[in-house]
């Protein structure tokens, strides 16, 4: 059980950028009040350089688990983010474990932040790719990365400090012998999928994904996309088998995945005891992998994990109506764009009354929740009109209208573009709710195949999902697979948070690229709960009072009454 407000204070420091914190899972569903969850342009306006921002959060009853929070601007999420781990009230899992590790996953590149939203932003005569990660860190701590021409990384490349002193080094994982404990694996990058594994253990059970818990599912390996977290069951080597190997430090192997570059990364498990055996951390990474991980893992978990509890899974009878939402990529003179179903959203350019996806005009609109809270139902996006003629769409507002009470499923699509790198895997991520996870596959969705799928089995609620690759994305160039359906994941929406709610791939690039879109949910009434515009002025204005800076407090309206 947890029911406790919690106030969190974002700091925007910079002095010529703009900030908004998002919290995962969903925003604002329960965790964050609803006119502040995080994204701008969507729901609020950003935080001016030198100010703060109060955030509250209650997290409610089955909410415990491993959370992201991050930046949700241009590319500052590559640091800009962090743990947030949400606590049973009464400390007690369902599941018994002795102690537990956090595993954060952060990437580190090449390029400073603002050269990477220079290119990526330019016309495509000067468009470059910003290359892959240099490395994959485990809680900010890694081995020397690769090199620039290793990532294809364009010049002029970020060139290191040379007065730092502090040598690069692995994250050292501590345990003790013969205990269990629970590991919070928690995907913070900004761009690859990765799996990773312990060298030596092949004992995990998965007990939670996206902070939902699940009925124990075991594996050797873990895959994750940006924004996903599993937590994962390992019970330690006693000190007889510890005695038996020989040894009492372990490798821990990263490896994206799905990428076009294969690199492989390093932490170490490193056990706690009197046995005597060398340890020493090694200076650099090993010369060969010690772990044979497999590369394609595109089943991996599909129509496997189950919820731990019954979580009210809608029946297809109940489902309303389906949404495709396609994932390309286009080129232009303008730019390269990653696109929904041929549109683009992004925090300087809503791209309403259907602009094309190409256009890189800025604007600047009213963010949208805040237009509803001033304009009421005049700010809604007209329903009828997106479902009969638009497949959903509302091409006034560039959004995605969803009544109160529907059961919606969304077909997410992956579509080569027959251009080598126009095709990758996409972890897309939902705002505002759990969405029920109803698999993935190959080729094009069968909805009736699927549900032979389900017979039977329980799909779990999360917020994150992975898009996967199930062809190369290089052999499909010319071979009249261009723009035709090459994979699929299916959600199943309930929609019962009235909001302005992001679905979005979490690739950082991706999103500055413009795959996004936002689903405005419920009418104006549900969504501002009749709140009027005077009682929230200080939320609905660039620099309002609800923001704080050195000489004044902000002037905070408690959302949560308890």
């Amino acid at each position: 059980m947890v029911r406790r407000r919690i106030c969190a204070k974002l700091y925007h420091l910079p002095l010529l950028t703009a900030e908004a914190l998002a919290w995962f899972e969903s925003i604002s569903f329960t965790l964050v009040r609803r006119d502040a969850s995080g994204k701008p342009v969507a729901n609020q306006e950003h935080t001016q350089a030198k100010h703060f921002f109060d955030y509250e959060i209650r997290p409610q009853i089955g909410e415990a688990g491993s959370y992201l929070y991050h930046s949700h601007v241009n590319f500052q999420a590559v640091s800009a983010a962090g743990p947030l781990i949400i606590e049973e009230a009464d400390r007690q899992s369902p599941y018994r474990y002795d102690d537990e590790k956090i595993i954060f996953f952060s990437e580190l590149f090449n390029l400073t932040d603002a050269s990477i939203n220079k290119i990526l932003t330019a016309p495509y005569a000067d468009f470059y790719w910003t290359g892959d990660a240099e490395s994959i860190l485990v809680n900010g701590k890694g081995y020397s990365g690769l090199f620039p021409n290793e990532t294809h990384t364009p010049h002029p490349w970020s060139k290191p400090d040379p007065s730092a002193e502090e040598l690069c080094g692995p994250e050292i994982i501590e345990v003790e012998p013969d205990m269990t404990y629970r590991f919070r694996s928690i995907a913070g990058v900004a761009l690859s999928p990765l799996v990773f594994e312990f060298e030596d253990h092949n004992n995990m059970t998965i007990i939670a994904a996206d902070a939902r818990y699940t009925q124990p599912a075991s594996t050797d390996l873990i895959q994750m996309g940006a924004g996903q977290r599993y937590d994962f069951i390992l019970h330690t080597k006693t000190k007889e088998e510890l005695r038996s190997l020989g040894k009492t430090m372990f490798w821990m192997q990263i490896e994206p995945r799905y990428r076009d570059i294969n690199s492989t990364f390093y932490a170490i498990l490193s056990y706690k005891t009197d046995l005597g055996f060398n340890s020493t951390v090694p200076s650099s990474a090993p010369t060969e992998s010690p772990i044979n991980i497999p590369f394609n893992n595109q089943n991996w978990m599909e129509y496997t994990l189950q919820p731990l509890q019954p979580n009210d899974f809608p029946s297809a009878e109940k489902v309303t109506r389906q949404v495709f939402l396609t994932s390309s990529q286009h080129i232009s003179r303008s730019g390269l764009f990653w696109t929904v179903n041929n549109h683009t959203w992004t925090e300087t350019n809503e791209h309403e009354d259907n602009t094309p996806y190409n256009s890189t005009k800025p604007t600047s609109d009213t963010p949208y929740l805040v237009d509803i809270y001033k304009r009421g139902e005049a700010a809604i996006p007209d329903y009828n009109k997106a479902v009969q003629e638009y497949d959903g769409w509302d091409p006034d507002f560039n959004v995605y209208p969803a009544r109160t009470g529907e059961v919606i499923d969304i077909i997410l699509v992956n579509e080569p573009d027959g251009v080598a790198g126009g095709f990758d895997a996409h972890p897309w991520h939902i705002h505002g709710d759990h969405v029920y996870d109803l698999g993935s596959g190959p080729g094009t969705y069968d909805a009736a195949e699927n549900e032979k799928k389900l017979m039977g089995y329980n799909p779990i609620q999360r917020d994150t999902s992975l898009l996967l690759k199930y062809i190369d994305g290089r052999s499909d160039v010319g071979g009249g697979q261009n723009y035709t359906s090459q994979g699929w994941r299916a959600w199943r929406v309930r929609v019962r948070n009235p909001g302005v709610w992001m679905v979005h791939c979490h690739i950082l690039q991706h999103m500055i690229l413009g795959m996004q879109s936002v689903w405005v949910m419920g009418n104006a009434s549900e969504i501002t709960h009749g709140t009027t515009p005077g009682l929230v002025e200080g939320y609905l204005t660039y620099g309002g009072d609800a923001y704080g800076n050195s000489t004044h407090d902000p002037l905070v309206i408690h959302y949560f009454e308890d």
